[in-house]
């Protein structure tokens, strides 16, 4: 068959194809040079930002840390008056109440995630998931304010009494009932921690392949089934780092919870007894301190915080690697040597 003469050769590519390629590349030639120099630059820009406010929080915690050394972080007392400080206590309570508050709100909001991916009607779970979303935008003193006039009362006329009659036996439910302390503050962070973990967790759990949960169902696996073995296990990074983003939330949070927690040192068993937090302590404090040694014990509280959010990213990240490489597979032996290791054998 003859090739027509109009019609193009073989492989050749489209008709203008190099018209376009020309003119495109002149814009690449300016294009791609700027956006790697934009893209540098608001790198360099974060990091240099990150450095700066490491720098300034360490040189103003400088006279503390030179005056108290570590023994700062296991003294309780705060004292301005004789002018002993130490960070104990407040690294107990952000401890405590953020740790608690992961404990109650990871459960939770992965039993949310599976509700609105795999349980809810279709008609139910767009509402449902905008309104777990508008909760985390509420703000941190409407919810401290929530936590005053609605909780506290409602803790400490119903709740502690009822969790002291049922569990006193146990340390933290100790004691007597109060409307401000660690269990108020516990409540209002795991508020505010439940729809980060659940918006996060939705969304990697929607990453899961549908084959394989269709696989799953298909070989008998009934539906929790499916999600104990194929949902979990798939996203169990993502819920990792879901976590540790609700964990970052809890631990910095400041004004909400110095609205309840009681702002008192000490370090108290019970979950009913008021205490304090780093973030609490340095936000109710910092305006009011008497002495530049006072002003610099707080930038030393607000170290010990940066370097809680270092450990926890890092604890985060290791676990997350090490997930990762459980869930990949093996490589594959060449076939040469396989082949060769049979001869040997």
């Amino acid at each position: 068959m003859k090739r027509s003469a109009a019609s193009p050769a073989l492989g050749a590519p489209p008709r203008g194809s190099l018209e376009l390629r020309g003119g495109a590349g002149v814009t690449d030639r300016v294009g791609d040079p700027g956006l790697r120099a934009l893209a540098l630059l608001a790198s360099a820009a974060s990091m240099a930002l990150i450095a700066l406010l490491v720098y300034k929080v360490f040189d103003q915690a400088g006279e503390s840390i030179s005056h108290f050394g570590l023994g700062f972080v296991g003294s309780s007392v705060w004292n301005p008056v004789t002018r002993r400080f130490g960070a104990a206590s407040f690294i107990y309570g952000t401890a405590v109440s953020s740790l608690i508050a992961l404990l109650i709100a990871g459960p939770m909001s992965v039993a949310i995630a599976l509700f609105l991916t795999e349980l809810a009607p279709m008609r139910v779970r767009r509402p449902v998931a905008t309104l777990v979303e508008l909760l985390a935008a509420i703000p941190s003193v409407v919810l401290g304010l929530w936590g005053i006039i609605v909780m506290a009362p409602f803790l400490n006329g119903t709740l502690e009494p009822a969790l002291r009659s049922a569990l006193g036996w146990i340390p933290l439910f100790a004691g007597s009932a109060s409307p401000f302390g660690l269990l108020p503050a516990v409540l209002i962070l795991t508020i505010m921690t439940v729809p980060i973990v659940a918006s996060v967790t939705r969304e990697v759990f929607q990453t899961v392949p549908t084959e394989l949960k269709e696989s799953a169902l298909a070989l008998g696996s009934t539906r929790w089934e499916m999600v104990r073995m194929v949902i979990l296990p798939y996203a169990k990074s993502g819920i990792v780092g879901a976590s540790i983003l609700g964990l970052g939330r809890a631990l910095g949070e400041a004004i909400a919870v110095t609205q309840v927690i009681g702002d008192e040192t000490g370090i108290h068993a019970s979950l009913f007894a008021p205490a304090d937090t780093l973030a609490s302590r340095v936000a109710s404090t910092y305006q009011g301190a008497t002495s530049t040694l006072e002003i610099s014990s707080l930038a030393y509280l607000s170290a010990i915080l940066l370097v809680f959010a270092l450990i926890a990213n890092a604890i985060a990240r290791l676990i997350v690697r090490r997930t990762t490489l459980r869930m990949r597979p093996a490589a594959p032996r060449p076939r040469l040597a396989t082949a060769a290791a049979e001869a040997d054998a």
